[in-house]
């Protein structure tokens, strides 16, 4: 028989039971608990958040870590669903709040490229494609290209085995066209003043020329192929070639004497990654600017990172999308603009 002993206070108000005090307590020892676990989730998050806000910072004196983590940083946003599930299994508030930092720094960077920002009109479409120097169908492909419709197009990785079948598989569509190295551009407006640009790695993989648009206008169309990266795990992330192009073909853009220009390619790299700065200070993405989503286009299978990319200056993007696989490891990737 379990005891009770009541104090009275006043008016018999107020009582405390012997056989229920231990379980109050532990009730609000509960309750008290969920602010005191979970703090390696919390501190998870705090560094997911941090990664996130501070990225520019992280050096690349190792591996070139911050370059790596730039080029997928959007796929950091994964964290936080896990470390929610963790927190409400394990039962944490400390956890849930600070999920808080993760989550705003996330919605702060990319919350605006999940949105549609495309808009309506346009007079110049272009498009441009790794058309991968394996590729099985390279005949397929200069189809898919010109079922897209697109005016100006830019592909990179030919090679002479398959150069035949794009030219004749373009030609009918677009009259006009270049080819030096390995990259070339097709167009259905006149070309001029074709030449390479050295990009400083010892061969040719990106070129320049001067389209003229419906109105006249003149407009340097850039295309270039960067340096692969690849990562290892004694190397970490090898990029030093790909930077060193980049900052070659920036130095290219900023001197030529056309203000309006586009630049078409596979840059093996993003807009977030600060090693093409010589590139994104001065021009801006058509997909940031004008698209729906992310925009990946590589790999195929499962696209994880937007490495093609059209950037331009002194033009105003409209539209901005990503085109259905064709025989390649790339997806092409096009946008109309307003001249």
């Amino acid at each position: 028989m379990t005891q009770a002993y009541t104090t009275q206070r006043g008016h018999g108000q107020g009582s405390l039971r012997a056989g229920s005090g231990p379980g109050r307590l532990r009730n609000w020892w509960r309750r008290e608990g969920m602010w005191r676990r979970g703090i390696v989730l919390a501190l998870l998050a705090v560094v997911l958040g941090l990664a996130m806000v501070l990225h520019g910072h992280i050096p690349n004196t190792v591996g070139n870590l911050g370059s790596l983590l730039e080029t997928f940083l959007p796929w950091l946003g994964l964290g936080i669903p896990l470390l929610l599930l963790c927190a409400l299994l394990r039962r944490s508030a400390t956890a849930l709040v600070a999920l808080v930092l993760p989550a705003f720094a996330w919605v702060s960077l990319f919350g605006g490229q999940i949105t549609d920002k495309s808009g309506t009109g346009g007079n110049l479409t272009v498009l441009t494609h790794n058309v991968d120097a394996d590729n099985p169908d390279p005949a397929g492909t200069a189809r898919d290209i010109v079922a897209s419709g697109a005016d100006v197009v830019a592909l990179e990785e030919l090679t002479g085995k398959a150069l035949p079948t794009y030219r004749a598989g373009l030609s009918a569509t677009y009259p006009y066209h270049t080819v030096q190295g390995t990259v070339g551009l097709w167009s259905k407006r006149p070309l001029a003043d074709a030449r390479p640009v050295d990009i400083k790695i010892g061969w040719v993989r990106a070129l320049r020329a001067t389209v003229t648009a419906a109105d006249g206008r003149k407009i340097a169309v850039y295309v270039a192929h960067m340096p692969s990266v690849r990562v290892y795990v004694d190397k970490g992330f090898t990029v030093h070639q790909r930077d060193g192009s980049a900052q070659a073909l920036g130095e290219a853009i900023a001197a030529d004497p056309v203000r309006q220009v586009v630049l078409l390619g596979d840059l093996n790299g993003t807009m977030n990654d600060r090693s093409l700065a010589p590139l994104t200070s001065q021009l801006r993405s058509a997909q940031g600017a004008a698209g729906d989503g992310f925009g990946f286009s590589w790999p195929t299978g499962f696209p994880m990172a937007r490495i093609d990319q059209i950037l331009v200056k002194g033009i105003d993007p409209v539209r901005a999308w990503v085109l259905p696989a064709t025989g390649s490891d790339h997806r092409p990737v096009a946008a109309t603009v307003k001249i």
